[in-house]
């Protein structure tokens, strides 16, 4: 997902940073229970033009109704293209 320039979307990045967070937060949390979106904001630190980038989510804080994550999405030479945070509220499954 390229913009007119020839380098990775900024909108791509965010998209994979809330996915990662997203899939994650699921993982974390009892049955019964679902994560939606609340926030998230991106810092794009460099280009990527071509090749693969890799996204991990790191949990900052994990609590009963919120839920921070960091996530880093890093080119195949582990160089940092984007910085992302997400936080996430915790709700029951039947309410979403």
């Amino acid at each position: 997902m390229h913009q007119p320039f020839g380098r990775l979307h900024g909108g791509a990045s965010v998209v994979l940073a809330e996915t990662v967070a997203s899939v994650a937060g699921a993982m974390a949390v009892p049955d019964g229970k679902v994560t939606v979106g609340l926030d998230i904001n991106a810092n794009h630190v460099r280009a990527a033009r071509d090749g693969y980038v890799h996204a991990t989510a790191r949990a900052e804080q994990l609590g009963r109704t919120t839920q921070v994550w960091t996530i880093r999405i890093e080119d195949d030479a582990g160089k940092l293209i984007c910085l992302s945070r997400m936080t996430a509220a915790v709700i029951d499954a039947a309410a979403r």
